[in-house]
């Protein structure tokens, strides 16, 4: 699968580049990508949730009531969950949402992706670039001279140039990350994967 790369205003450089077949050409594997999304968005979660019981929640401890001959249900303390202002009855606790992948389903998946994405034709590639200073108009230009101005995109570099990265953190669709971060998720959640030569090289030299 043959592109032209790019050069940053949006001009075909004369030169080509050919994507990995084992990487860019394979069958996508459904679940696998399912398992990894599941994995980086568990990964998300705080977990910090927490209410309180009946034995955290402020309140006397005294029997309210006698045992017996109300005519009613047995209450022992105004703390009790079927008590309006009691804790709550197994309410959330504080916990890790993270679980155990293997590394070789994390790959499956991320060749999946940009598979879909090769299938798709949803991926440019640029020569190498950086900004000289941080400015979201040097980036808005790029998107524009690029055709992405309306598409939510994933640029690819191949270390987190800090000026484009700053560049682009005021904008909502699109995402600037480096090839060490790059994740089943972003590359499915883009409309186009932009990426450039050298991290194009190092992502078949790390998922081959």
């Amino acid at each position: 699968m043959e592109y032209s790369i790019l050069s940053i205003e949006g001009k075909d450089t004369g030169k080509k580049v050919t994507l990995a077949e084992e990487i860019f050409g394979v069958v996508p594997n459904d679940h696998s990508i399912y398992l990894d999304v599941k994995q980086y968005l568990a990964n998300q979660r705080q977990g910090t949730h927490k209410s309180k019981e009946r034995n955290e929640v402020a309140g006397s401890t005294r029997k309210i009531k006698k045992q017996k001959g109300t005519g009613g249900a047995r209450a022992g303390a105004i703390t009790s969950p079927t008590i309006v202002g009691g804790g709550r009855i197994f309410g959330p606790r504080p916990r890790d949402y993270g679980f155990k992948l293997n590394k070789k389903v994390k790959q499956l998946a991320r060749r999946s992706a940009l598979a879909y994405k090769a299938l798709d034709r949803n991926i440019t590639v640029l020569e190498d670039f950086s900004f000289a200073a941080p400015k979201t108009k040097s980036y808005i230009k790029f998107l524009a001279d690029l055709s992405l101005t309306n598409k939510k995109t994933l640029v690819v570099l191949l270390d987190e140039t800090e000026n484009v990265y700053l560049s682009s953190r005021n904008l909502p669709k699109t995402k600037v990350i480096a090839v060490a971060d790059i994740n089943t998720y972003d590359v499915l959640n883009a409309e186009e994967l932009v990426i450039s030569v050298s991290a194009l090289s190092k992502i078949e030299e790390i998922l081959n």
